[in-house]
């Protein structure tokens, strides 16, 4: 038995042996597979870290910014901030570019989807820093960016690169008039 447990045990990953909810206070969505998440790590454009492509500043918010985790060197996807709308990391993230940070929020992993190391960020500070920056920034970013799409409604309603590619490929992908069939049956 005890030679058993010593084959288990060298067999965990180091990830798996590890609990980093530890004093996070991120707040739940309610999520499968989500669990508070609260750890060091330093930003990183994502395409460079994997392949030696990089770009100056992480892309300048052209990139996907990961999270290089301290404790066990891997690289955390952070896909969502702390609103409603499933955007916003690379908004967040990209003023901390190279630096390390400490970050709370909710880890994703679902075995049955193969999904892990999914970050959704809520809270972020600069280890030189003690003040925690709520990552909430992102739909005033966008509004600055965009302020021809103001009005009312969801932003994705009034964006110019989604109104574009719906223009361009349809609602569906597959082109305007290939869907008209599709729409006048569910939406008319």
């Amino acid at each position: 038995m005890k030679r058993l447990i010593m084959i288990l045990a060298a067999l965990a990953s180091p990830a798996m042996a590890q609990d980093f909810s530890d004093g996070s206070e991120a707040k739940t969505w309610n999520l499968y597979g989500e669990s508070p998440a609260r750890f060091e790590a330093k930003v990183v454009d994502i395409l460079c870290e994997m392949t030696g492509d990089c770009a100056a500043e992480c892309g300048g918010g052209t990139r996907q910014l990961g999270l290089l985790r301290r404790a066990d060197d891997v690289l955390v996807f952070p896909n969502k901030n702390a609103q409603a709308a499933f955007s916003g990391a690379v908004v967040e993230l990209a003023p901390f570019c190279g630096k390390e940070v400490e970050v709370d929020g909710l880890l994703i992993t679902d075995p049955d989807l193969g999904a892990k190391h999914i970050y959704l960020v809520q809270k972020i500070r600069n280890l030189c820093d003690a003040e925690w920056t709520a990552a909430n920034r992102w739909t005033k970013e966008w509004a600055k960016a965009n302020p021809e799409a103001k009005g009312k409604g969801p932003w994705f309603r009034r964006d110019p690169r989604i109104k574009a590619q719906i223009a361009a490929h349809g609602y569906t992908g597959i082109g305007p008039e290939a869907e008209k069939p599709f729409i006048k049956e569910w939406f008319e």
